[in-house]
């Protein structure tokens, strides 16, 4: 009996010593902290290839020639590249602004191909490659806008988000407003070929909507993200509705909105995120406002864990980093 309650005592401790060790491991890891690069970017997505996660984002102020592209498989370590596709000269169409290049969003589609449905002009380009960092081009065979600025003119016709459901159904979200004021978020279910819409789009603006439309699903439900307030100043924020369909209706949900600018201005204005998931944690990747006493907005690139209570509410994301993956 002695010898048994001996060897549970020494199995016991060396379960302890190993769990204690990997939780000095775990302790060690070392934190991302906000902004998560040098530089003065905005918009960010991001889509992840094997280990290696591929992040674009529009090049601040107020966008470039071309969009800003980086690779990191820890988001400590990151490393730059140049895609051929898109740029302001190869998706100028009649009917485009001299707005330049903005708010990318890549997704990877049910026929294993990469599309990227971009602004710029204000009007919306969608764009095909066979991998992250391209080649690209565009994936109209006219070159044309995917969402030209006559289209839809009550909407201002930016920001587009791709969003695939469990079944393979791809749906596309976009809009903003003119203004600061009139905000609209169009939604529609797309055809297998990533261009084309299935039916006629629809408006499907939550309460309290500006632009930068994102949407997840979780528990089985659709949560429509998405940005208020004017993106020049502190009012930027991020808040989400809920339905029970990709194209609503949509409900207020419930600590919206979930990021805004903090007491001490430390975070300020932040906005037009996206969202990954990583080993079963999901983060939010977005940009916050560094304040300039100029006539344009710098912006730097963050990311913070996004969660979940009880309920399936989010809960208010509480800035400071995480820890690397």
């Amino acid at each position: 009996m002695k010898t048994r309650i001996l060897a549970i005592i020494i199995i016991s401790l060396l379960v302890a010593c190993a769990n204690s060790g990997k939780k000095k491991v775990q302790a060690d890891k070392p934190l991302i902290t906000n902004p998560i690069l040098d530089g003065y970017f905005a918009d960010p997505c991001v889509v992840k290839e094997g280990d290696t996660f591929y992040i674009y984002a529009t090049i601040d102020p107020w966008g470039g020639e071309e969009l800003a592209v980086f690779s990191t498989t820890d988001f400590l370590n990151f490393d730059r590249h140049h895609l051929n596709w898109p740029t302001k000269d190869a998706c100028t169409s009649t009917s485009s602004s001299d707005a330049m290049v903005w708010a990318p969003s890549v997704c990877k589609a049910p026929d294993r191909k990469y599309y990227m449905y971009v602004s710029v002009g204000s009007e919306i380009w969608a764009g095909v490659s066979d991998s992250p960092l391209g080649p690209w081009q565009n994936a109209k065979e006219d070159q044309s806008p995917m969402i030209a600025a006559a289209d839809f003119p009550e909407v201002h016709n930016i920001d587009a988000n791709c969003f695939v459901d469990d079944d393979g159904q791809p749906y596309l979200y976009w809009g903003s407003g003119f203004h600061w004021v009139n905000g609209v978020c169009m939604a529609a279910r797309l055809n297998p070929d990533m261009i084309s819409f299935r039916e006629e789009p629809v408006d499907v603006t939550p309460a309290d909507y500006f632009e930068a439309p994102y949407m997840i699903k979780r528990f089985g439900r659709y949560y429509l993200m998405y940005s208020s307030g004017k993106a020049i100043d502190a009012t930027y924020k991020i808040g989400y509705a809920v339905g029970d369909s990709p194209l609503g209706p949509f409900e207020t949900g419930e600590n919206s909105p979930i990021l805004k600018t903090s007491a001490d201005s430390t975070i300020y204005g932040p906005g037009h995120h996206s969202v990954f998931n990583e080993e079963g944690q999901d983060y939010i990747l977005y940009h916050r406002i560094f304040p300039q006493d100029s006539a344009y907005v710098l912006r730097q690139l963050c990311v913070d864990s996004l969660n979940f209570d009880a309920t399936q509410n989010m809960m208010k994301v509480q800035p400071g980093g995480v820890e690397s993956f």
